[in-house]
């Protein structure tokens, strides 16, 4: 078994029995849990030591899967989203079958689909939305390289993914987008 395939597997184990995954995602490091188990986010946000008011990303593989996890996804989302040039997240309206922790209070969701190889296979292998929230204590700087992940996170979750841990390509968080009822973009952070 490569080393990919065995980091894989693993962070699936952890991720199915509820557990938290620390991984390298399509910007920075993140943590990362089903985003359909309640307690699993939860363990999130502790780790984290965040408030619960505010929200987290969710990683998806595809566009259809929008189409379940949305109560309307924009018509033209295919179109809009293949115009991104870079990581964005995008804020939807109407989600439905998330842990509630996971939804912002106004009953939006941040959503980034994932072009990187490792997280789209780890996505699609789960059949499940993957929490994405960046790897560090709530206020604290987000983490460019697993080496700026503090060793409160590393201890913390359930498996720590091997991959791309030497890579010091410097990242930074996606672009953050909310799309509006009449079909603009306002950009949140750039």
């Amino acid at each position: 078994m490569t080393g990919f395939e065995n980091d894989i597997v693993h962070s699936l184990d952890a991720l199915r029995s509820g557990g938290t995954i620390l991984y390298p995602t399509d910007t920075i490091w993140g943590l990362g849990c089903d985003a359909t188990n309640e307690a699993a986010v939860q363990r999130i946000y502790q780790l984290k030591q965040r408030d619960e008011a505010k929200s987290l990303v969710v990683l998806m593989a595809d566009v259809k899967d929008l189409m379940k996890y949305l109560a309307s996804p924009p018509p033209d989302i295919a179109e809009v989203l293949a115009g991104f040039d870079r990581p964005t997240t995008v804020i939807y309206e109407g989600a439905l079958h998330f842990a509630p922790n996971v939804i912002n209070q106004d009953g939006t969701i941040a959503i980034r689909l994932v072009q990187d190889t490792f997280c789209r296979h780890l996505v699609k292998r789960l059949r499940k939305p993957l929490v994405s929230t960046s790897a560090n204590i709530s206020g604290m700087p987000s983490p460019a390289s697993f080496r700026d992940v503090s060793p409160a996170i590393r201890e913390g979750v359930d498996y720590v993914v091997e991959h791309r841990q030497h890579d010091e390509t410097p990242a930074r968080p996606s672009r953050i987008v909310r799309i509006r009822k009449d079909g603009t973009l306002e950009i949140i952070r750039d």
